[in-house]
Order: C-alpha cells, then structure tokens, then sequence
C-alpha cells in the first residue's frame, strides 16, 4: 500500500497547475497568433523607430557642429573688440565681431601697398629668428600661402598624383616647384612633389619624374580638403588634365647643376 501512494504522488506545484510541467514545451500551452503579431508589430516599430532616430542624428550633427564652431567663432573673433567697446559704454552683440573683419580687411590693404610690405616683411624677418616659434609660424603659413589668392605666392602649385610609397599605390601631393636635373647623357625634369604624412603641416619632399605625375583635374583647395578630410571628401572619379591646358600652364624651370 505504501508503494501504491509513493507511485501516484504529485508535487504541488504540479497539481495546481493540473499536472502539467511549466518547463516541459511539448505540455506548455500554444501561444495564440495574436500574441506572435503584437511581438512582430513590436519589434518592427521599434526597428523603424532606431533607423529614423539615426537618421535624424546623421543628419542633424554636421549641422550641429557647423552651428557651434560658427557661433564659437564669431565669440572668439568679437572678445578681441569687445573689451574695448564694453569700456566705452556700448554692449551690442557682435560689434567686436564687424570690427575684427575691418580690421582683418585694413591689415589686408595695408600689406598690399610697399611700405606695408616691407614693415610686414621685417616683422617677419624677426619671427624666424625665434628658436620655437619660427616652427610654428613657418607650418602656419604654409597652410595659409596654399590658399591664398595671389596665385604667385601660392605654395602649392598642382595637384599631384604620384605612386608612393610602392608600386601600385598611390598618393596624392602638391607641386611646389620644378626643376632640371643636368645629367651626362640627357637632362631629367623633375617636379618637387610635398606629400603630407599629418595633415598638411608636416610631410616628405619627394622628386618625382615629370612624365611619371598624374596631374587630376582638382584645384588646390579640392585637394586640401582630400587630405584634411582624411579622403572623406574624395569624388568618386578623378579625370586628368589635359596635355594643353597643362603646357600651357608649365611652372617656370629652375636648374640645379
């Protein structure tokens, strides 16, 4: 009799519910197709919700960041004028702002003429003689010859594409001036390419074959910003110049004996 009831014994936890184990699928009740629709729905919505919200965060943080370092900017160009104008009694926002650009544009004006030329000169002349700040001033204005207007105080002459470090690959680089090589047999002309390794303040001066340069149909500027840009910038096809336009363009020879 006592093996009779150890056999038909059930745990309670069984019992109550009615003999089914919760853990065994095959004896867990089906799920009905409305609960599996309303998981799908769910989990779709909520896909769709993650997509537009990293949209919307692609798109709006270049704008985001644009926005702040402008307004960073013009903060940082108004506190140079500002002081003064607060000290006169005149609290306008972005006064010291209007004033910076006249000012930038007068010291334009001024180096443009002989005498502010030779003053800027001279002060110039006294910048390259400091230890550490000669360093400085000469990688500053590298990057800002390479963009500047007058086309002849322009560092960088061309935009090049040269094959460096090894044979099939390539990199690009600026001309900054051409030269000829005087051998025995025959002269070599060669171009004096910059490649920037950091940026464009530092970077390997590299003499390179005339007829081994692609010349791409690319301004200066396009190509600065290849390389700030880390090739973010980089069009999707890349066309060179033509043979004409770039004889009639040849930068004035040097020789080197």
């Amino acid at each position: 009799m006592a093996e009779e009831k150890e056999s038909t014994s059930v745990p309670l936890s069984q019992a109550a519910n009615g003999g089914e184990d919760p853990e065994d699928p095959a004896k867990s009740p089906p799920s009905s197709p409305n609960s599996s629709t309303r998981k799908a729905c769910c989990f779709v919505l909520q896909s769709w919700v993650s997509k537009k919200f990293m949209t919307g965060c692609v798109v709006l943080f270049p704008v985001a960041v644009t926005f702040f370092i402008t307004w960073w900017f013009i903060q940082f160009v108004d506190g140079f004028f500002s002081p003064i104008y607060d000290q006169l009694g005149f609290d306008i926002f972005g006064l010291g702002f209007i004033t910076s650009l006249l000012f930038v544009f007068l010291v334009g004006v001024f180096v443009s003429s002989w005498i502010g030329g030779t003053v800027f000169s001279i002060g110039e002349w006294l910048i390259k003689r400091m230890p550490f700040i000669r360093h400085i001033y000469s990688a500053s204005k590298q990057i800002s010859s390479a963009i500047s207007p007058d086309q002849n105080t322009t560092a960088f002459k061309e935009v090049a594409i040269i094959r460096h470090p090894r044979v099939g690959e390539y990199a690009f680089g600026f001309i900054t001036s051409t030269v000829i090589l005087q051998r025995d047999n025959e002269d070599e002309e060669l171009c004096s390419v910059f490649v920037p390794t950091n940026h464009l303040y530092i970077g390997d001066i590299l003499l390179v074959n005339s007829n081994e340069i692609i010349r791409p149909n690319l301004s200066i500027r396009e190509g600065i910003e290849i390389i700030v840009s880390g090739g973010m910038t980089m069009p999707q096809t890349i066309s060179p110049l033509e043979r004409g336009a770039r004889q009639n363009d040849r930068i004035p020879l040097n020789r080197i004996t």
